[in-house]
């Protein structure tokens, strides 16, 4: 497989994420992907910077912020006002 073919951007529709793969594989690799281009690791992101990160390179946002949280690539505060990367992906420059 090339890397083409293999990479997360093959899910994006001119360059935007219509929608989330079906397939759990996909779904992970995409996740990971946009975790690490929207946030930093470790850095405290308000909830309304995060979304407006999303927004602009997804259709759904919030759905997207949630499934970031519930991979567990992403924690945030008991009220949810601030949002921040924990984890390490294969996408980091480290």
């Amino acid at each position: 497989m090339d890397a083409r073919t293999d990479s997360p951007e093959r899910f994006l529709v001119k360059g935007r994420l219509e929608g989330l793969p079906r397939r759990r594989a996909d779904r992970d690799l995409v996740v990971r992907w946009i975790a690490t281009r929207v946030l930093e690791l470790d850095e405290p992101t308000p909830e309304r910077q995060l979304t407006d990160r999303l927004a602009e390179i997804a259709r759904d946002p919030v759905g997207l912020r949630r499934e970031l949280v519930e991979s567990g690539l992403v924690t945030r505060t008991r009220d949810g006002a601030e949002y921040w990367r924990t984890r390490v992906t294969e996408f980091d420059d480290l």
